[in-house]
């Protein structure tokens, strides 16, 4: 890989929102919970504040996470931080959380288009692209996100699976590394619908062409092992506590 994002050991362990057993998800505990338990990797979302910061949060509204009927983009960071998620923690913004943890990998999904600006800012001025890994649902978002942060990791968007997907039943590598665009990782669900995505041969094609699988989101240790079996490179999972030992064991 070109980018000092995968330099740690594979299979990769994301903890997805940090590790929410005992703390809100995606905020700072959540995190530290994380990393105290040995995860080198955290998995995380970032929206758009009324005035302009990114932040973490995964949905658009707070009605899921603090039963509040309003929008993430109609409050300031300051109202944000006034939010009690439990545990003593509220929202927090990416730069806070790529400071906090300075020697934590961030695998960071921009929800929406206008936090790319923001998200873009917040790397920069921590210097920390080579630490990150940038995605969107949005094809074309990613590749934006990988043109403004050159030293960054970006795995692909939803259109980009679709090709890549297609790509691997051909056979042919070159086509695969057309369909990847750049892109360094695959991050994407077992199966989608009945259709299974994560298939022996997609992992290896993905690999031929350089790429890494990491596959979402992942709770079961017997999961956890059939796909380590198939050749995944990562698990993004809300059990970190469990993924952890189990790939110790397995090393």
């Amino acid at each position: 890989m070109a980018t000092a994002y995968f330099e740690p050991s594979r299979p990769r362990v994301l903890a997805h929102r940090g590790l929410a057993l005992e703390a809100p998800e995606n905020t700072l505990l959540a995190f530290a919970k994380a990393v105290a338990i040995g995860a080198e990797y955290v998995e995380t979302d970032v929206h758009l504040t009324a005035d302009g910061v990114a932040v973490v949060a995964h949905d658009p509204t707070l009605a899921r996470v603090a039963d509040r009927d309003v929008e993430v983009s109609k409050l300031t960071m300051a109202e944000l931080r006034r939010i009690d998620l439990g545990h003593g923690q509220a929202f927090c913004s990416l730069e806070e959380s790529l400071d906090a943890f300075p020697d934590t990998r961030f695998n960071i999904d921009v929800k929406i288009e206008s936090a790319v600006e923001a998200t873009v800012a917040s790397v920069a001025k921590l210097r920390a692209g080579s630490r990150v890994l940038l995605t969107s649902f949005s094809e074309g978002r990613r590749r934006r996100l990988a043109a403004y942060v050159l030293d960054a990791a970006t795995s692909v968007g939803g259109a980009g699976v679709v090709r890549t997907r297609l790509a691997s039943l051909t056979g042919s590598t070159r086509a695969v590394s057309r369909a990847l665009r750049g892109a360094h990782a695959l991050q994407v669900p077992e199966r989608i619908g009945v259709l299974p995505l994560v298939t022996e041969r997609f992992v290896a094609a993905a690999h031929r062409a350089g790429a890494e699988v990491h596959v979402w989101t992942v709770n079961d240790p017997a999961d956890m092992t059939r796909l380590l079996d198939l050749g995944v490179d990562g698990l993004v999972t809300d059990r970190a506590d469990l993924a952890l030992p189990l790939i110790l064991a397995r090393n």
